[in-house]
């Protein structure tokens, strides 16, 4: 019977950027972005756009924002992002037009396989598409799609992807009903 051995774990595929270019982000990141300070949006922009990141018109980011790689985000035209979000982007993250993510939710885009003795760390993008929403605390897992227009509630956990104009509910997140939009 094998065992999980954490001795044998080696990402050394997974290259983010460079050193230098992780330290510095850490640094502003810590200055501007995670900080309870009310950084003005535009400022966090002009600086997320610096490190590659791909920001339409009208972001607004609220304080206490934790984003993992800047270089890995890409942020549509009129997109919320909601005090202490967690974007841990180990993989690509991208987010629509007129998107809200609510406080404290979490975009996870990486995982370990718990079958491999090792450990080994798996990556997977996640598609946050037009209008869609985030609800407060919740949880987006890798590989997950938000359909235009679907909501994920307060506290629920997308495991699997979210039809369009759909309203999901729950851990693991399930249709609860249709969105209409007046």
């Amino acid at each position: 019977m094998s065992q999980v051995n954490l001795k044998k774990y080696n990402n050394d595929w997974f290259i983010p950027g460079s050193n230098m270019r992780i330290i510095l982000w850490t640094l502003i990141s810590a200055l501007f972005f995670r900080t309870s300070l009310p950084v003005p949006s535009a400022i966090k922009v002009a600086i997320l756009k610096l490190f590659g990141a791909q920001i339409g018109d009208g972001v607004v980011i609220k304080p206490s924002v934790n984003i993992k790689y800047p270089w890995k985000l890409k942020l549509g035209d009129h997109t919320w992002v909601g005090e202490n979000v967690w974007i841990d982007n180990l993989a690509v993250v991208n987010i629509g037009d007129n998107c809200c993510l609510s406080q404290g939710c979490y975009l996870l885009t990486g995982n370990h396989d718990f079958t491999s003795s090792a450990f080994d760390l798996m990556i997977s993008e996640i598609n946050i598409k037009n209008e869609a929403w985030v609800g407060a605390k919740s949880v987006v897992c890798p590989g997950v799609t938000l359909q235009r227009a679907s909501i994920l509630t307060v506290g629920s956990i997308a495991t699997k992807n979210l039809e369009e104009l759909g309203i999901y509910q729950g851990n693991p997140a399930i249709k609860i009903k249709e969105r209409v939009i007046s």
